[in-house]
């Protein structure tokens, strides 16, 4: 019984040893042997860095969010591409940055008063405007199109702005892209989550029918305005929250939250979610008006302050991923599908400019990522351009553009120590300013 007991020690230690191997590996490619995992891409719309438990938010309460972080790689100095929806989406999707993808801000440029600007008229020539934008959007190479190299079904549900599901690879979606039918963020997509999540459901059945692995966009209208959440989670936050709005800001997040729990769950009632990878990013920041409600306050959406552009991201796959919470590295969302198509086996293409983040001698060599914030009615790069950013560990530059914004100074923040960008140290730290302003125009050139 002693030698039995031995031995079971044995294998165990083996195992774990196996498993450290496996999760220290320094290669662009995890060894899943023949196994292919399911993917679960989870997108928070208009939410701040800091509005999570796991963030450390001191009332909003997100148990499902924080278990996928405690349990998963969770980057807590992530970035997003540009803050602001309809660009970042299609940066996450493509792995390329606006200027590459040419999808610089929500809308191209309109001749519309502000008075009809949603009207069906305008949705229709928006369409038409944004008809070539898309049609070159179209022919980029995007995770869903890559993945189905290895015969993944995929599904788009929530936001999306590129019109139909397909123009973005996927095999299944809810947006179907006629404006006149209505819409404009991603029109039925957007039922998704406030209206339960039977779409996925039935998406899931039909994949695990079928025997094919599969990649979910979830990409929810949550916590995005119009924040009209439960009566009973807006009561919990009322007697708290500085104002009635904030309130309903924090209600919604904790929504969002509950609507990724039943996803979660329902894949752990299938018995898939040890084959299941679950990332999840937010497309922008946001910072609630304190009395406007559905408002954002500046500094936050459209601006390239942290709340603007900063948000965990977390990938989680037990037993294959390491649980760590990283505070050091700075990551951005195009490293997101490098990510998910090394653990596929997939190399990325050529022109994707993110990084396999398993990869620790890539993440430990990298330098610095970018963020570029355009006009929200956009029409070409030169005159649409308001800022670029560069971040490192500890600096970030803030560098707007200076024929579009010629009364605007670079700013330089330590955002480790100052994470609330108060203390500009421009002035201070010359020679850092001409390093990063240097770095970032090499990198702008390419």
């Amino acid at each position: 019984m002693k030698n039995n007991l031995i031995f079971s020690i044995s294998l165990v230690a083996l195992t774990i040893l196996v498993f450290s191997c496996n999760f220290n590996k320094k290669d662009s490619k995890v060894d899943i042997g023949d196994r292919q995992p399911n993917i679960v891409l989870i997108i928070s719309d208009d939410q701040g860095w800091t509005d999570y438990g796991f963030m450390g938010h001191k009332y909003i309460e997100t148990p499902h969010l924080d278990g996928l972080a405690s349990e998963g790689l969770t980057f807590t100095y992530g970035y997003s591409t540009v803050s602001l929806c309809g660009p970042s989406l299609a940066s996450m999707i493509t792995g390329l940055y606006p200027h590459q993808h040419k999808i610089l801000g929500n809308d191209p440029v309109f001749e519309f008063s502000e008075t009809k600007k949603y009207g069906n008229n305008w949705l229709v020539e928006r369409a038409d405007k944004y008809k070539p934008i898309i049609d070159n959007f179209e022919k980029l190479p995007t995770i869903p199109d890559l993945l189905k190299e290895k015969g993944y079904l995929s599904l788009q549900t929530g936001k999306w702005w590129e019109g139909s599901y397909n123009k973005g690879g996927f095999t299944n979606g809810m947006t179907h892209g006629d404006p006149k039918r209505g819409g404009r963020h991603g029109d039925a997509g957007l039922t998704i989550g406030r209206e339960g999540l039977d779409t996925i459901y039935n998406f899931i059945n039909m994949a695990k029918q079928q025997d094919k692995p599969f990649f979910i966009w979830y990409a929810p209208f949550m916590p995005h305005s119009p924040h009209n959440p439960p009566d009973s989670l807006l009561n919990k936050f009322l007697p708290t929250a500085p104002s009635p709005a904030i309130a309903e800001y924090w209600a919604m997040c904790e929504w969002f939250d509950i609507t990724c729990g039943n996803l979660i769950d329902y894949i752990e009632q299938k018995k898939m979610r040890e084959n299941t990878i679950f990332v999840f990013v937010c497309d922008n920041g946001w910072i609630q008006d304190q009395k406007k409600n559905n408002s954002y306050a500046p500094r936050s959406k459209r601006s390239p302050y942290e709340k603007g552009v900063r948000t965990p991201i977390v990938f989680n796959w037990p037993g294959f991923i390491k649980p760590q919470i990283d505070t050091s590295n700075v990551i951005n969302s195009l490293d997101i599908a490098p990510t998910l198509l090394a653990l596929c086996g997939i190399s990325p293409t050529e022109d994707m400019q993110g990084i396999n983040v398993l990869d620790e001698e890539k993440l430990a060599n990298r330098n610095e990522v970018f963020c570029e914030i355009f006009a929200h009615d956009f029409s070409n790069i030169d005159s649409s351009l308001y800022y670029r950013v560069i971040l490192t560990n500890p600096w970030k530059l803030i560098i707007p553009d200076k024929d579009n914004l010629s009364h605007a100074m670079p700013e330089l923040y330590n955002i480790f120590e100052d994470p609330d960008e108060r203390d500009n140290k421009a002035a201070e730290y010359p020679e850092i300013m001409e390093d990063l302003m240097k770095r970032t125009d090499k990198w702008w050139k390419k």
